[in-house]
């Protein structure tokens, strides 16, 4: 799928046969005739289908299982919040769904919460993608059905009515489209450059926001540069003996001392910290250097997300000058791609390398201390991690208190950054001519987004029937 796209199965950059702008622009038109752009609006659950819970219960069963019920207990507490773990899911959905066979570097969880405010390492508030645990090669449409269907899912619950969300979806879409489409005309380091910055965030809030729709933009980014290791350190450690330790919260939060005892304890306490040294070859060498002088000094197991809940996850807490400069660094557990059974599994043998490849590849300003590692745990077995500041100027918008505009000024957003990570990587040209100037691709998708969030609503409804008749347990956390 991915032939002569410039990309790897992993989603490794390799060279790839030239050709001319007009050679990539009549694959994009060919690509028209093999599905034709109205064909995307079609969904209908395969004959075949699995059972949603069972492909659920599949990616529990590899995961901390003391950890699992919360899983369930966040995942049942609405559609919005069942289709944020529900990746795994849609990815065997799509693979039935018509294939332009134009890949790109897929996020592959797409969804609106996963779009947001980010620090970059020169200090700047960026507008971007976050979450690349699912990222592969793959079709570039697959990314923009997730987001539209998030969409509507969201609209749903805020109470718009489907002419509403109809016209969030076409207005998000057309965005993505426009966007790829001036992507298209202009040269490589033009594009590779691009970034949401936020004197164009504050620029359309301005122009298309309520008054109170621009003040929640400014608290947003206001909050978002007070998210930092300083503040993840004031507010998850305390002193302790004389001594900064993490603050217990179980189970969200357990520290390493009331995790384990013993030889176990220190067994992993030690691999953690050779995490450390390790991971720091997989970042620059001025960036290693920069690590080489922080020491870890407490370390604790803690949950995040919703699909995401159960997987291993430490936060490593390092001390640098002194007690008061802090670093917090997040090693988490990273697996198989829900993608890969459909697009081929990953180039990297190391889970984490293809999930910060991919970060890299998407993202246009990354966490400077991005890196990963492999560790072997207490029971013998190695698992891939990757590695990240915990709060780096990360903000977000919250869907729930959003008017409709302000949905529809997001969901454009949104998709103006899809189409620049996808472009990245993938044949903008190609996708471009495929898409054209006409809005037919636009209205297929919005259809196919309500045909989606109508199957979604099903399989939350067969989890939550599966917590009630004792098949799986859930627990509010």
């Amino acid at each position: 799928m991915a032939k002569g796209n410039g990309l790897s199965a992993g989603g490794a950059p390799q060279k790839a046969p030239w050709r001319s702008p007009r050679e990539r622009a009549e694959r994009g038109r060919a690509a028209r005739k093999k599905v034709p752009r109205s064909s995307h609006a079609d969904f209908g659950p395969a004959p075949e289908r699995v059972d949603p819970v069972d492909v659920i219960e599949e990616q529990s069963a590899a995961r901390v299982q003391e950890l699992i019920p919360i899983r369930y207990g966040r995942m049942i507490e609405s559609p919005f919040r069942f289709y944020r773990g529900a990746a795994a899911i849609m990815a065997g959905d799509l693979a039935s769904t018509p294939d332009t066979g134009i890949s790109a570097q897929l996020c592959g969880d797409a969804h609106l919460m996963n779009f947001r405010l980010l620090g970059s390492p020169e200090r700047q508030l960026v507008f971007d993608i976050n979450d690349f645990d699912e990222t592969l090669p793959g079709p570039w449409e697959w990314d923009v059905k997730r987001l539209a269907t998030s969409l509507v899912i969201a609209g749903r619950e805020n109470g718009y009515s489907a002419k509403v969300r109809a016209g969030i979806v076409r207005s998000t879409v057309g965005a993505y489209r426009a966007r790829m489409r001036a992507f298209a005309e202009m040269g490589n380091l033009e594009v590779w450059y691009a970034r949401g910055d936020m004197e164009q965030l504050k620029a359309v809030a301005n122009q298309r926001l309520s008054t109170r729709g621009r003040g929640r933009v400014r608290k947003a980014m206001a909050k978002a540069r007070t998210r930092d290791s300083v503040q993840a350190f004031e507010k998850l450690t305390e002193l302790q003996g004389g001594e900064r330790r993490f603050v217990a919260d179980p189970p969200l939060i357990v520290p390493i001392d009331d995790l384990l005892q013993g030889a176990e304890r220190d067994g992993l306490i030690r691999e953690l910290h050779e995490l450390v040294d390790r991971y720091a070859q997989s970042i620059s060498a001025e960036r290693r250097h920069l690590l080489s002088q922080y020491r870890v000094v407490d370390i604790a197991r803690k949950v995040v997300g919703v699909g995401s809940v159960g997987t291993r996850c430490w936060i490593l807490l390092l001390l640098g000058k002194d007690d008061e400069d802090p670093l917090i660094l997040q090693a988490k557990e990273a697996d198989h791609s829900v993608l890969a059974a459909y697009v081929g599994k990953s180039l990297f043998d190391n889970q984490g390398q293809r999930v910060v490849t991919g970060q890299r590849l998407m993202q246009a300003v990354g966490d400077m201390f991005l890196g990963w590692d492999r560790v072997k745990g207490l029971d013998g077995r190695q698992r891939d991690f990757y590695v990240r500041q915990l709060h780096d100027w990360k903000g977000i918008l919250v869907p729930q208190v959003m008017v409709p505009k302000g949905m529809q000024v997001f969901g454009e957003l949104c998709g103006q950054t899809l189409a620049r990570a996808h472009a990245r990587s993938g044949d903008r040209i190609a996708i471009a001519s495929y898409l054209g100037s006409g809005n037919t691709f636009d209205i297929a998708l919005s259809e196919f987004a309500e045909s989606y969030a109508d199957q979604n609503e099903h399989d939350h409804a067969a989890l939550v029937t599966a917590t009630q008749t004792g098949r799986v347990k859930a627990t509010a956390a």
